[in-house]
């Protein structure tokens, strides 16, 4: 199904270079909003170790958000040191497919992580990009997301039903 992910993890940090050899993943394109950062501002625990240990791997990053507060996506782009594109519109291809061109990838070998599944992950997948799902920082949402949540929600469980979890 086109809203399911390829991968649900509890967090980004989560992604594993046996992940990322299994689904020989070459490239990640993040997502800021309770992916990265918090509504408080809080920038995921570890996420920048994670990252510097992949990029010495040879993976290339990029966040693709959909906020148009740019100071606050290129500070957590700056703290990881990755290239950035804000206002990117997702789940529509454009922003994505800047990231594949920053990146130099083929789609499939691009990860898409974020926390939505009507924005990251129908993009991911429409895309044909490697979509991971992960689990939202925290609770505090912005008013749209809070009202698509619940909808996340039916989906997720219907998801690992499939899967045989939970």
């Amino acid at each position: 199904m086109i809203l399911y992910p390829k991968i649900y993890l509890r967090n980004a940090t989560y992604l594993s270079k046996e992940l990322i050899e299994k689904y020989n993943i070459k490239g990640i394109i993040l997502d800021v909003d309770n992916t990265l950062m918090d509504y408080e501002r809080e920038i995921l625990e570890n996420v920048d170790s994670w990252c510097e240990n992949l990029k010495n791997e040879g993976i290339k990053f990029c966040i693709v958000s959909n906020s148009n507060n740019t100071k606050k996506i290129k500070l957590v782009a700056e703290k990881l040191k990755i290239p950035y594109i804000n206002w990117a519109m997702k789940p529509l291809r454009i922003g994505l497919n800047k990231a594949q061109k920053i990146m130099n990838l083929k789609k499939e070998n691009i990860a898409v992580i974020g926390d939505q599944i009507f924005t990251d992950i129908y993009g991911a997948n429409r895309n044909k990009m490697i979509s991971v799902l992960v689990e939202p920082l925290k609770e505090k949402d912005l008013f749209l997301t809070k009202i698509k949540r619940p909808f996340e929600e039916r989906i997720i469980k219907k998801y690992l039903a499939q899967k045989g979890e939970k």
